[in-house]
Formats: structure tokens, C-alpha cells, sequence
């Protein structure tokens, strides 16, 4: 990860499980400007495709994917 990424808005989804996540991130990521990155921590395993599969259909920018401690965490930059 680039650690001077700034991170503009994070989510915490973390115990919500499919299709919520992916629900939650959409309804917060449209009310970002584009190019604002956006970091989501999420427990649901499915998640771990869900997000990005979502994110790439609708354009998004996949910056990072990564386990931590006891959760999923995503980078994303809004289109």
C-alpha cells in the first residue's frame, strides 16, 4: 500500500454479512466526489469477492485488498 495514500471517508461494515456490505458501500460511495479514496473494513467473508466484483462492474478503482487481524480491508477510488 502506498502509505501516502490519503484515505478521504472509511466505512465500517464489519458483522454485516451479503449482500449488505456491498449495499452500505454503494449507498456511502455515492455521496463521495470522485477520485476521494474510500476504506471499508468488513467481516463477511464473502465480501472478499463481493466488493471488488462490485466495484469493477461499476468502475471503481480497486487500490487495495487485504486480511487484517480479524477483518477484510478495502481501498477503493470513487470513478
Amino acid at each position: 500500500m502506498n502509505f501516502f495514500l490519503k484515505i478521504d471517508q472509511s466505512l465500517d461494515v464489519k458483522g454485516l454479512v451479503c449482500p449488505i456490505p456491498v449495499l452500505k458501500t454503494k449507498q456511502f460511495i455515492s455521496k463521495m466526489e470522485s477520485g476521494q479514496v474510500l476504506e471499508i473494513s468488513a467481516t463477511d467473508p464473502a465480501s472478499k469477492e463481493d466488493i471488488p466484483a462490485w466495484a469493477n462492474r461499476v468502475g471503481h478503482e480497486i487500490i487495495e485488498v487485504k486480511e487484517e487481524d480479524n477483518h477484510l480491508k478495502f481501498i477503493l477510488r470513487k470513478k
